[in-house]
């Protein structure tokens, strides 16, 4: 199972994201746990993680995160994706870059 984490400033804005996510993995049955957090919580989520998406606010520490963690898929949720909340299009980013 594919552990999708969502990361955000402080973890509630992407929340909203991450149901609809949950919803588009339940249609297409496929099996993930996807989860939001605030940066603070990076270093504790991100080695547990498949894939690590950066909301918005924190797109600026996509470079700082990979070169941290560079065996891990980083990078920032596509802004169309984020500003209509569409799950199944963050969804089907994460599972491009996973290659899934």
């Amino acid at each position: 199972m594919k552990k999708i984490v969502l990361i955000c400033s402080a973890g509630m804005s992407t929340s909203l994201l991450v149901l609809h996510m949950r919803d588009a993995a339940k249609t297409d049955n496929y099996e993930c746990e996807i989860n939001a957090y605030p940066i603070a919580d990076a270093p504790e989520v991100i080695p547990e993680a498949d894939i690590i998406l950066l909301g918005p606010q924190v797109r600026y520490m996509s470079n700082k995160l990979k070169k941290e963690y560079p065996e891990k898929i980083i990078e920032a949720i596509d802004m169309q994706v984020y500003g209509i909340v569409d799950g199944k299009g963050a969804l089907a980013q994460a599972r491009r870059s996973l290659e899934d």
